[in-house]
């Protein structure tokens, strides 16, 4: 591999983590509190409102359902208000935390669905409120679940990013493209991926080894 090239590689990486990074955290601190609300407002629990959990699961529905591709063409007016331009690292962030809250959301509720019902009522029993409930019963018995599911969130941005660099997003999807597929480069292109496996990999064993300490405490 030319100097050039890992050159290349290694600003296009930097890129690519800090998109993913950054829309991972932006997300994770608003897809936790709305994943929280989807649980505690469904029917029969601690704070009950039906209306308000349709609408939000129904708008949650609907991002989720709009692919990667046509959210990032649709969100450009909001993406230019919010960093001034719809082209490179930034930009990209944008549509990338607007698709990875509702899938984070989901994920978060999942967890949460999975703490027995009895701690909550015991909880309620020794007159908890609903706060008291979310920060010390239904969070800290979820977090496994909960990190399980935003590695997960983190491995599909990586994809995300890489989609994004195909309409100048930056990051080794734009490198992939620009170099391995307009230039005529397969050797940029195989490397990209190689990096891209190795980045995924990474994320995925970080994750699960967080989840395990987790789990045993």
């Amino acid at each position: 591999m030319s100097s050039a090239l890992l050159a290349l590689l290694v600003d296009a990486l930097i890129e690519t983590a800090l998109m993913v990074g950054v829309s991972g955290l932006i997300a994770a601190l608003l897809g936790l509190p709305l994943g929280v609300v989807l649980v505690v407002t469904d029917r029969g629990h601690i704070l009950q409102n039906l209306p308000l959990n349709r609408v939000l699961g129904a708008l949650v529905n609907a991002a989720r359902s709009t692919p990667f591709i046509i959210l990032m063409v649709a969100v450009i007016p909001f993406t230019r208000l919010v960093v001034g331009t719809s082209i490179g690292t930034l930009a990209a962030i944008v549509p990338l935390t607007i698709a990875a809250v509702p899938f984070i959301a989901r994920l978060v509720e999942t967890a949460l669905r999975e703490v027995p019902r009895g701690l909550i009522e015991a909880a309620e029993a020794m007159g908890a409120t609903p706060w008291q409930i979310v920060r010390k019963v239904l969070v800290p018995e979820a977090l496994p679940g909960i990190v399980a599911g935003f590695t997960i969130t983190l491995v599909s941005l990586i994809g995300y990013s890489a989609m994004a660099g195909a309409v100048g997003g930056g990051g080794l999807g734009d490198l992939g493209i620009r170099y391995g597929y307009q230039r005529f480069q397969p050797e940029v292109m195989a490397a990209v991926v190689i990096v891209l496996i190795v980045f995924v990999q990474g994320v995925q064993s970080l994750g699960d080894r967080l989840v395990r300490r987790l789990a045993h405490r």
